[in-house]
């Protein structure tokens, strides 16, 4: 029976959903937060398998593993894995695709129906007692704005980027896409493909759903910044690395039309008094996109799958 540790099981499992079918797939150890200032000596010497979402598989770690032979990423992402390390040392490395597609696009379309309907703010106002206090049947002291007609730039095509695309459509926006497979094409009545200048010159809102990596790290810059629409609203439920977030302070402050809608930011969890915090219109959610209870569902049986296929002899969505 295969001995496995999830070395970061929490924010998969805060007691919301079982883990019995993870149980059933051999010796499980559970660790809910790994914490790499103790002293795990000789505590993982039989360990084979191992399940990380941001912990870094790195010679440190590897290190107190001398008999791994897989890891999981519960997550699409796994930069936090030395890969090269792991194909020196033969341990396969599988991630888990798709699992948060829809729960990610509802987030997106959630932001931006709550920014431009002012649903916060005026659920506010009423509390606070302002309608009542007015003559009128309906009080508004701030415009609201339709996504109708406006126009949307999609930053990736992949699974999240093409699916977002389909739902902006329904809303009436018109698409602009920006993806490595090409520029020109057009895919469907209303959206298709630019160059990634024309979609910051042309959008009122810009979404992003590429990879952080070293082609799209700080995407998000002042050369950029300066080519968009003095309102654009900038949503960003990838990584926060894809901002520069410097230069995404410097732009919302001088524009206080523009706004930013994050659900990632550059270090997780973000120090106390973040710059990006004292700005009105920037709006910050906890990295909660991905973790709709269904999601988190997919995403255990995405964890399982795999451990079953590489038990099997057959390891499935490998990476490296």
């Amino acid at each position: 029976m295969s001995k496995i540790i999830f070395f970061d099981a929490y924010t998969l499992n805060g007691g919301d959903i079982s883990w019995d079918k993870l149980y059933d797939c051999g010796e499980i150890s559970i660790l809910d937060r790994f914490d790499p200032t103790l002293d795990y000596t000789n505590n993982f010497n039989d360990t084979e398998i191992i399940i990380v979402n941001k912990v870094k598989v790195n010679q440190d770690l590897i290190a107190l593993l001398p008999q791994l032979k897989y890891v999981v990423v519960s997550a699409t992402g796994y930069n936090n894995v030395d890969l090269a390390l792991c194909n020196e040392r033969g341990i396969k490395v599988s991630n888990v695709k798709g699992y948060s597609t829809e729960g990610v696009v509802q987030h997106v379309f959630a932001a931006l129906l709550s920014h431009f309907n002012r649903l916060e703010y005026y659920a506010k106002q009423v509390k606070d007692g302002r309608w009542h206090k007015t003559p009128d049947f309906c009080f508004y002291d701030h415009s609201i704005l339709e996504m109708s007609g406006k126009t949307i730039g999609v930053i990736g095509y992949g699974t999240i980027g093409k699916r977002v695309a389909q739902v902006s459509e329904a809303f009436g926006l018109n698409v602009l896409i920006y993806n490595k497979y090409g520029q020109g094409r057009k895919l469907s009545e209303k959206s298709h493909e630019v160059d990634l200048p024309t979609l910051f010159k042309e959008s009122d809102i810009i979404s992003l759903h590429v990879p952080l990596n070293d082609q799209t790290k700080e995407i998000i810059n002042s050369q950029n910044l300066a080519l968009t629409k003095t309102d654009v609203t900038i949503v960003n439920t990838g990584r926060g690395g894809l901002i520069n977030e410097d230069d995404l302070v410097s732009f919302l402050s001088n524009h206080r039309h523009a706004a930013a809608l994050l659900d990632v930011i550059t270090v997780e969890p973000p120090k106390d008094h973040h710059p990006l915090y004292s700005i009105d219109n920037c709006h910050i959610t906890p990295h909660i996109a991905w973790a709709s209870k269904e999601s988190r569902i997919r995403l255990l049986d995405g964890i399982i799958e795999n451990i079953l296929a590489f038990q099997k002899g057959e390891p499935i969505n490998l990476v490296s």
